[in-house]
């Protein structure tokens, strides 16, 4: 996750069974969740990265051309901070998502992305998730349109251009060869490529651990160092964390760059099944966690989803951002 200041990350425990709603007001999608799933938020107020039981993980990373059209009331709407969650909560593979969002029937609203430095950022983002099979898949919303590349081949998304572009320039440095020379640079195309490149010269893992180390080598090469940081150019930011999971055996890790250490959190049946309470782990300010955290989380009351600033939003709906009317 890049970005230009801290969106002050907590990790939370949420059970099946929990009762969401899209916050978007008129036709906002209804649904209670199937699976349970440990996610990261930000600002405690949306779901950007995280793992459900059946080993699917969502993630949001920041699209500049991404456009969701006006909303269509005849369609049903959800907040895109509720979206990564929606996803979680309803699949178990990524061909079941794909083949249930695919016709675009759910439309995804945005509102202003929160901000303690009084920029407020529209959040144009895209999404990308995985699965246990090793399938993957890309969701980008373009002029109102919902574009998927789906298939085990998409499996590095960074930031602008759009992934069709992104994946012609990589077409290029293919022919060029990593071993002769890779872009290096911090611009998310580079990026993408260079990540493309180490991700197939990977060695064939002989255990979990050095299959995490794997991943967790590319995603530090790509990093984006800290430094001042052009709230106008959120898709030039610093990196501000790292996540990885083990799909298989259901662990997801997390990694902050304010810290030195990694942590990981066991998905375990307890903690997610039905009737299970929710649970938090603060992690804004609390560097000094260290390994597995799993027994680290207290039971806490639910964020609320953040949902846009219009007339057809209830009162009490409203993001703490948005004007009171």
């Amino acid at each position: 996750m890049d970005w230009y200041e801290d969106i002050k990350s907590n990790l939370w425990m949420f059970p099946a069974g929990m009762e969401r709603d899209g916050v978007v007001g008129k036709n906002s999608v209804e649904w209670k969740s199937k699976y349970g799933s440990v996610i990261a938020a930000g600002f405690d107020m949306g779901t950007a990265d995280g793992l459900n039981e059946k080993g699917l993980m969502a993630n949001l990373l920041y699209l500049s051309e991404a456009d969701f059209g006006e909303r269509d009331t005849s369609r049903e709407g959800i907040s895109y901070s509720a979206y990564t969650q929606y996803i979680l909560d309803n699949f178990a593979t990524v061909e079941e998502a794909v083949s249930a969002l695919e016709n675009d029937e759910l439309q995804v609203v945005p509102s202003p992305l929160p901000s303690d430095s009084g920029i407020r950022r529209d959040p144009t983002l895209h999404f990308s998730i995985s699965d246990a099979l090793g399938d993957s898949a890309i969701f980008e919303h373009l002029e109102g349109k919902l574009v998927i590349h789906h298939g085990k081949e998409f499996a590095v998304m960074t930031n602008s251009p759009i992934y069709d572009e992104q994946i012609g320039l990589n077409g290029y440095w293919e022919s060029v060869g990593g071993d002769a020379m890779l872009p290096g640079t911090r611009r998310a195309a580079d990026r993408y490529v260079r990540a493309s490149y180490y991700l197939k010269n990977l060695p064939t893992p002989q255990s979990d651990r050095q299959a995490l180390a794997n991943v967790m080598s590319v995603m530090r090469n790509v990093s984006s160092p800290f430094r001042v940081s052009d709230p106008e150019q959120p898709n030039l930011s610093h990196t501000i964390w790292r996540t990885a999971a083990n799909h298989l055996s259901n662990v997801y890790y997390f990694e902050s760059t304010l810290s030195p250490n990694v942590i990981w959190v066991e998905l375990r049946e307890d903690d997610l099944k039905e009737g299970a309470p929710v649970k938090k782990l603060e992690l804004s300010g609390n560097y000094d966690l260290v390994g597995n955290v799993t027994g680290d989380f207290i039971e806490a009351e639910a964020f609320k989803f953040t949902g846009p600033c219009d007339e057809g939003i209830p009162v009490e709906d409203l993001p703490d951002f948005c004007r009171v009317r």
